[in-house]
């Protein structure tokens, strides 16, 4: 575990930070207040701290009070060292930020104690965020292909129709239906068929670019959503994700599956003009239709969006 240790006094610092090696931190020193609060605020910084109250350019709480005014998304304990022990003193020093202090001069084992408690706190709020990002992704997620679940990826429709706007880029959508998904279910099984919409999904997601977003919309449908792409790129890469997709068996456990793609595709270059994502959508889903009717496994594009 990365600590940092802040004091102006060299001695005490490296005595310090003995101490601290040989109970296996990590040791991250500092000898001024400003230091160390713009080594805690960075990027990858320690967690845990022991702070010195009276330091040059910024004392202990004021480097509490300036760690929490940053808002890190990480929690870092704070351990005030000081050798003033009035209430007033102590009381100042918590309203500052600090989570605990420590009477100078330390004593070994309950430096040691508090710097256990400290490491529980963080575990702690460690696996709080981490429940709370598992909720946070199975909320918008799809439970089989991992992919953005329907109001996912609109909801990151809406966003990049708003920065489309804001920009004047355009935004390409594809609405993509597997052909014949239900002959797959029927010859082979559901298990199967959940094998096809998994490997699908997965090859979907490595045909697109990294800011692209990829939604199961429904079923055997997926929603791709395509970032500053306009008309010419998107027949270009509409063409290349049909044909890589045909090209590629699937491997099951009844054995290799041919798999295609119908597709709607449409290129919307004004968004400013209106964000009415149904209003796209259906003209996506009016194309893929036809594209269906005219035999599966190719692309159908809206030439002339509608706007409302």
């Amino acid at each position: 575990m990365k600590i940092l240790i802040a004091d102006d006094d060299p001695v005490s610092l490296r005595l310090m930070q003995r101490t601290l090696q040989n109970y296996g931190y990590e040791v991250v020193t500092a000898t001024d207040g400003l230091q160390a609060a713009q080594v805690l605020s960075s990027p990858g910084g320690p967690r845990l701290a022991l702070i010195d109250w009276m330091m040059p350019e910024l004392d202990g709480p004021g480097v509490c009070r300036e760690v929490r005014s940053r808002h890190e998304e990480a929690y870092i304990y704070i351990l005030l060292l000081t050798s003033r022990q009035s209430t007033e003193d102590v009381v100042n020093g918590l309203e500052a930020g600090a989570d605990d202090y420590l009477t100078k001069p330390c004593i070994a084992a309950e430096l040691k104690a508090r710097l256990h408690t400290g490491l529980r706190v963080l575990q702690l709020e460690d696996k709080l965020v981490e429940a709370r990002e598992e909720m946070r992704f199975k909320a918008t997620h799809d439970a089989l292909t991992s992919l953005w679940n329907r109001a996912g990826i609109l909801s990151l429709l809406s966003s990049e129709l708003s920065r489309s706007s804001r920009h004047h880029t355009p935004t390409s959508l594809l609405l993509c239906d597997i052909d014949h998904f239900k002959k797959i279910n029927d010859t082979y099984g559901h298990p199967v068929g959940d094998e096809v919409l998994q490997q699908v999904s997965l090859y979907l997601r490595h045909l697109v670019r990294p800011e692209d977003a990829v939604g199961r919309f429904g079923g055997e449908e997926f929603l791709i959503v395509l970032g500053e792409c306009g008309k010419a790129a998107l027949k270009e890469r509409a063409e290349q994700i049909r044909e890589e997709m045909s090209r590629v068996p699937f491997i099951t456990q009844e054995g290799s599956i041919s798999v295609s793609l119908s597709i709607g595709a449409i290129t919307i270059e004004n968004a400013h003009k209106s964000l009415e994502i149904d209003s796209y959508l259906k003209q996506a889903d009016a194309a893929l239709y036809r594209a269906k009717a005219a035999g599966r496994n190719q692309v159908v594009y809206v030439e002339s969006p509608v706007t409302v």
